[in-house]
């Protein structure tokens, strides 16, 4: 062969042409071998010539969840959120209100970079921005009451009128998202209503002796008082939620809601003048705990719903009121007393009640 010489190659250069080698004559035959030998039978795929591709798909395809991840699941959200609910308990030295704070900036640090990562934005779509904020308010001010309802009242009472929320839920759907509201809907609405009142206890129906003999009776009062209404905002949310539906990212809710219950935090703590920062380490450490334990149980509830029917995780999300009775007895070394179990009981079997049913309809 005769080497190329350099004024050659000048003038393919200046003509434009690509500068390569000629390959020699009998590189062509073993490239096309070679071309031969790599292309893929009848069902073969690239990236594994000698198999048929449906074997490929078979190896690729995802086992199935193992049985029952989805319950565990959703046992192990329930017991996270029973844990964090025992630290806002355990931290009495600082208002509910900076604790509700702390939570917002824990979780604002890590929603902030999931927004930006998935490039959703921070205002979110003309249309359903008012919806946004109006979750945002409500679902901040339901998480302030239910932990003020925890400072107040007793673990497993607060636990368990903040479960009536379904009923709510049913009632307020019905009014604007115009959702069927069955018998069987007001069997469960009279269910919650009768184990709410058998906690609460009002003295016009039980008598003033019972003011007499709880010395915190106004306490407890204050503190039922602000789980019930937890639970109204709390069904106001799930209803907004429903009419915005997946025309929002879910992060870009939840953007919202840390965003709303960050600025009324700082408004009303400014207006209380509660704004201090922890005395004690313990409770620092709470604090953190608190957020780490209610982000765990939030990521561990959306994956149980991802894997499981609804009416089963509705139906394993009642061990919260098991939890709670359990760490209420072994903390605070306070037992329940009858009419709070005789309530507890008409709540969670109305939970269960409508589960079931939602669980029947959908199987179907």
């Amino acid at each position: 062969m005769r080497p190329v010489d350099d004024t050659g190659a000048a003038k393919r250069l200046e003509s434009g042409l690509p500068l390569v080698d000629i390959p020699p004559p009998g590189s062509r035959q073993e490239s096309a071998a070679t071309e031969v030998a790599e292309t893929p039978g009848p069902g073969g795929c690239w990236q594994c010539p000698s198999l048929p591709c449906g074997s490929r798909a078979e190896q690729a395809e995802k086992k199935a969840p193992c049985p029952g991840l989805g319950l565990f699941y959703t046992l192990l959200s329930a017991f996270l959120f029973s844990v964090g609910s025992l630290f806002v308990k355990k931290v009495q030295d600082i208002h509910a209100v900076e604790i509700s704070a702390f939570r917002c900036v824990f979780q604002m640090l890590i929603i902030i970079p999931c927004l930006i990562y998935r490039k959703t934005g921070f205002i979110g779509p003309k249309g359903q921005r008012i919806f946004l904020l109006l979750r945002g308010v409500l679902g901040s001010s339901a998480m302030i009451l239910l932990y003020y309802a925890y400072q107040s009242t007793s673990l497993a009472d607060a636990t368990v009128i903040s479960f009536s929320c379904p009923v709510f839920t049913s009632i307020i759907a019905c009014i604007f998202l115009k959702e069927k509201y069955s018998p069987w809907d007001a069997v469960f609405t009279a269910f919650t209503i009768t184990g709410v009142i058998l906690i609460v206890r009002p003295p016009f129906l039980f008598g003033s002796e019972v003011v007499e003999t709880d010395k915190d009776y106004s306490v407890h009062l204050k503190g039922a008082f602000a789980a019930l209404v937890h639970a109204v905002f709390a069904a106001v949310t799930l209803v907004i939620l429903r009419k915005i539906g997946t025309s929002v990212d879910y992060m870009l809710s939840i953007w919202y809601y840390v965003v709303a219950g960050l600025t009324e935090c700082i408004i009303a703590l400014s207006i209380l003048g509660e704004w201090s920062l922890p005395h004690c380490g313990l409770d620092r450490l709470f604090l953190i705990l608190i957020g780490l334990f209610g982000l765990g149980g939030q990521v561990f509830l959306a994956k149980a719903i991802q894997i499981e029917k609804a009416g089963l995780v509705a139906l394993m999300k009642t061990m919260d009121v098991v939890f709670a009775f359990i760490f209420q007895i072994i903390f605070f070394h306070d037992v329940p007393s009858w009419w709070t179990v005789g309530g507890s009981l008409c709540v969670v079997a109305s939970s269960i009640g409508a589960a079931v049913r939602k669980w029947y309809q959908s199987s179907k």
